[in-house]
C-alpha cells in the first residue's frame, strides 16, 4: 500500500484518538483502532515485529526491513499515541486530586456503556456463556475488594502491570488504563508520564531518573506482554469469540465497584514522592459520603461518559456499513 504524507498524518490523528482512549479507564485504544479501520493492520504489523527484521536489514538494507514491519505506519500511529498521552496525563492527574467524584462518574458511565457494547456483540447465548459472565463478574468484583499484592512503586509489579495492561492493544473493548486501575497502578502510571515531562522541561535529573525507570519498566512489560498475548488472544477472539466476549463482559461488570464515585478510604500509604495515597477503600452510598457528594453533577458526568461510548459505537456502525 502506497501512502502519501497526508495519509500518515491521518494515521497520526487516529493515534492521538487511541492515546486519549488509553489514558481513560473504560475506553479501549483497540476499540478506536477498530472503529477507525486500522485494527487488522495494527495487529498484523505487531505480529511482524520480531528479531528476524535484523536479518532482513543486514541482507537487504534498512529500507526493506523498515517496509517489512510497516514501520512508517507504526511510527505515525505511535507518535500520535505518545502525543495524546503526554498531553492528557497532567489534566487527569489534576482531576484525580481536585474533582475525583466527577472524574470517576465519567469513567463509570464509560464502563457501563462499554458493558452493553461488548455484551451486544455476543451472537449466541448458551448456559456456558451465561455461566462465564457470572463467574468472571464475581471474580472481578472480589479482585476490586482485594488490597494490591505489591506496591505500585515496586519494579517487578510495574513490569507485571505493563505486561497485563497491553491487552488493550489486542482486543477491542478492553481498556489498558482500566486494567491498571484494577491493579492499583493507574495513578502511578499517570504520575510517571507527568514526572517525565517535568523532568525534561525543568532539567531536574532526580525526577527524570525515577520517571524513566518506571516508564521503561512499564514499557518492557508491555512489549513482552504484546508478543505473548497477541497470537493467543487473537486466536481466542477468532475461534471462541462469544466466550471471549462473555469473559470481557463479566470482567467489566464486576469491576464497576472499583470506579464507583463515592468511596470511604480504609487504608493509605506514603508513595515514593512522600505523598499519602489510598491503598484500600470501599464503595459507599452518596448519603454516607463525607463532604459534598455532588450527586447532580455526578449523574450528568455518568450520562456524558455513557453517551461517549454510544457515539463511538454509532461511528463504528456507520463505518462497517460503508
Amino acid at each position: 500500500m502506497i501512502r502519501q504524507f497526508k495519509d500518515y498524518l491521518f494515521i497520526t490523528f487516529k493515534g492521538i484518538a487511541m492515546g486519549a482512549a488509553d489514558v481513560v479507564p473504560g475506553v479501549s485504544g483497540g476499540t478506536i483502532a477498530f472503529i477507525s479501520g486500522i485494527y487488522e493492520e495494527l495487529i498484523e504489523s505487531i505480529d511482524n515485529l520480531n528479531l528476524s527484521v535484523f536479518k532482513v536489514w543486514k541482507k537487504d538494507g534498512f529500507k526493506t526491513a523498515w517496509s517489512s514491519i510497516n514501520g512508517s505506519f507504526l511510527l505515525a500511529l505511535f507518535s500520535g499515541i505518545a502525543i495524546s498521552i503526554l498531553s492528557l496525563a497532567k489534566l487527569i492527574k489534576w482531576l484525580l486530586h481536585n474533582e475525583p467524584i466527577l472524574l470517576w462518574a465519567f469513567f463509570f458511565g464509560l464502563v457501563l456503556a462499554s458493558i452493553l457494547y461488548i455484551g451486544k456483540q455476543i451472537q449466541s447465548w448458551s448456559p456456558k456463556i451465561i455461566l462465564a459472565i457470572i463467574i468472571t463478574s464475581i471474580l472481578s468484583y472480589f479482585i476490586t475488594l482485594a488490597e494490591p499484592f505489591a506496591s505500585p512503586d515496586s519494579p517487578f509489579y510495574l513490569l507485571f502491570c505493563g505486561f497485563i495492561a497491553i491487552i488493550a492493544m489486542i482486543l477491542p473493548g478492553v481498556s489498558g488504563a482500566f486494567i491498571l486501575l484494577i491493579l492499583g497502578a493507574y495513578e502511578t502510571a499517570i504520575n510517571t508520564v507527568n514526572n517525565l515531562i517535568e523532568g525534561v522541561t525543568t532539567g531536574n535529573w532526580d525526577i527524570l531518573k525515577g520517571a524513566l525507570l518506571n516508564f521503561f519498566l512499564l514499557a518492557i512489560g508491555a512489549v513482552v506482554g504484546l508478543k505473548v498475548f497477541s497470537k493467543a488472544l487473537n486466536w481466542m477472539f477468532k475461534h471462541h469469540k462469544n466466550l471471549t466476549l462473555a469473559i470481557l463482559t463479566g470482567f467489566m461488570i464486576g469491576s464497576l465497584n472499583k470506579i464507583w464515585p463515592w468511596k470511604n478510604v480504609l487504608k493509605t500509604r506514603i508513595n515514593s514522592e512522600g505523598i499519602e495515597v489510598t491503598v484500600l477503600d470501599e464503595s459507599i452510598l452518596p448519603s454516607s459520603y463525607t463532604g459534598d457528594p455532588q450527586i447532580l453533577f455526578a449523574v450528568i458526568f455518568v450520562v456524558i461518559g455513557f453517551a461517549t461510548i454510544l457515539i463511538l459505537e454509532n461511528l463504528g456502525h456507520k463505518k462497517s456499513k460503508a
